[in-house]
Protein backbone atom coordinates (compact mmCIF):
# COMPACT_ATOMS: atom_id res chain seq x y z
CA UNK A 1 0.00 0.00 0.00
CA UNK A 2 2.74 2.44 0.92
CA UNK A 3 4.63 1.63 -2.26
CA UNK A 4 1.54 2.44 -4.35
CA UNK A 5 1.30 5.86 -2.73
CA UNK A 6 4.99 6.55 -3.35
CA UNK A 7 4.64 5.41 -6.97
CA UNK A 8 1.80 7.86 -7.51
CA UNK A 9 3.53 10.78 -5.80
CA UNK A 10 7.19 10.30 -6.70
CA UNK A 11 7.42 7.69 -9.41
CA UNK A 12 9.03 4.27 -9.73
CA UNK A 13 12.22 5.63 -11.31
CA UNK A 14 13.03 7.87 -8.37
CA UNK A 15 12.20 5.15 -5.86
CA UNK A 16 14.74 2.83 -7.48
CA UNK A 17 17.34 5.63 -7.47
CA UNK A 18 16.63 6.26 -3.79
CA UNK A 19 17.04 2.57 -2.97
CA UNK A 20 20.53 2.60 -4.46
CA UNK A 21 21.51 5.71 -2.48
CA UNK A 22 20.20 4.62 0.95
CA UNK A 23 23.24 2.47 1.93
CA UNK A 24 25.57 5.28 0.90
CA UNK A 25 23.61 7.83 2.94
CA UNK A 26 23.61 5.53 5.97
CA UNK A 27 27.37 5.06 5.73
CA UNK A 28 28.08 8.80 5.45
CA UNK A 29 25.64 9.53 8.27
CA UNK A 30 27.50 7.08 10.48
CA UNK A 31 30.84 8.64 9.56
CA UNK A 32 29.43 12.08 10.30
CA UNK A 33 28.10 10.96 13.68
CA UNK A 34 31.42 9.43 14.69
CA UNK A 35 33.26 12.57 13.53
CA UNK A 36 30.87 14.75 15.54
CA UNK A 37 31.53 12.76 18.71
CA UNK A 38 35.28 12.66 18.00
CA UNK A 39 35.73 16.39 17.44
CA UNK A 40 33.42 17.55 20.23
CA UNK A 41 33.35 16.86 23.95
CA UNK A 42 32.88 13.08 23.80
CA UNK A 43 32.12 12.88 27.54
CA UNK A 44 29.06 15.02 26.89
CA UNK A 45 27.72 12.31 24.57
CA UNK A 46 28.77 9.43 26.80
CA UNK A 47 26.80 10.89 29.73
CA UNK A 48 23.69 9.62 27.97
CA UNK A 49 24.96 6.02 27.74
CA UNK A 50 23.70 4.29 30.89
CA UNK A 51 26.59 1.84 31.37
CA UNK A 52 29.33 4.46 30.93
CA UNK A 53 27.56 7.33 32.70
CA UNK A 54 29.05 6.62 36.15
CA UNK A 55 32.65 6.16 34.94
CA UNK A 56 33.29 9.87 34.46
CA UNK A 57 32.95 11.70 37.76
CA UNK A 58 32.42 15.43 37.73
CA UNK A 59 35.40 17.39 39.02
CA UNK A 60 34.05 19.74 41.64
Amino acid sequence: MLQKIFNQVVGAKYISVLRTWVPNMVAWGTVGGVALVHFTDWQLFLDYVPYIKGKFGKDE
